[in-house]
């Protein structure tokens, strides 16, 4: 399974156009994905102190887009993911029969999020 962050919103709009795009999809050409053990340093560096925020648990296989392994964008990985790791990157939109589940990212008082218990 591979992980994407995302607002309540944002995944509530996908189900009525059908699939869900990324701003990145627009201005990067894909959408920025996680392993399990990315999603909290990914989480801690770019949402902290965020609400309204749930991960899609995306099952790869049923993807209709193309599946990229890359180096993180922008050249460095947030602190906690070494810099030898490859981040999922998909290239097109999610079909929603992909997303195999979605919980919600909650976080503590201070910001800083923990895993969902099922994970």
């Amino acid at each position: 399974m591979i992980f994407h962050i995302t607002s309540r919103k944002a995944w509530e709009e996908a189900q009525t156009k059908g699939e869900y795009r990324a701003d990145s999809l627009t201005t990067e050409g894909f959408v920025h994905c996680s392993t399990l053990a990315q999603v909290l340093p990914v989480a801690n560096n770019f949402y902290k102190g965020q609400s309204g925020l749930i991960l899609l648990e995306i099952e790869p296989t049923l993807l209709s887009a193309d599946l990229k392994w890359e180096p993180p964008s922008g050249g460095a990985p947030p602190p906690g993911v070494s810099i030898d790791d490859r981040f999922p990157h998909i290239y097109g939109p999610i079909n929603l029969n992909a997303v195999f589940r979605v919980v919600d990212l909650e976080s503590k008082p201070d910001g800083t999020f923990i895993l969902p218990s099922s994970q």
